[in-house]
């Protein structure tokens, strides 16, 4: 069984980023994360992360269609 909960590093390798991305984008409110124990330890919850993953494909669609490639990009 996969952990509920999820390791910056973790989400780091998963999103094949690096770790002070996933730091920055759950400082700043783009990923949901909870912070937990007498260190404050981040936690990315699995769940949250696979909403996040649905929500940039969404995004990237979006951007997508309203920037269709045009001739030069085809280079």
């Amino acid at each position: 069984m996969e952990p509920r909960f999820l390791l910056l590093s973790d989400v780091a390798v998963e999103l094949n980023v690096s770790d002070s991305q996933v730091y920055h984008m759950v400082r700043s409110g783009e990923l949901p994360a909870i912070k937990i124990g007498g260190r404050g330890q981040w936690r990315v919850e699995r769940a949250k992360l696979e909403e996040y993953i649905a929500q940039k494909y969404e995004e990237t669609a979006s951007w997508v269609e309203r920037n269709p490639l045009t001739d030069r990009d085809q280079d």
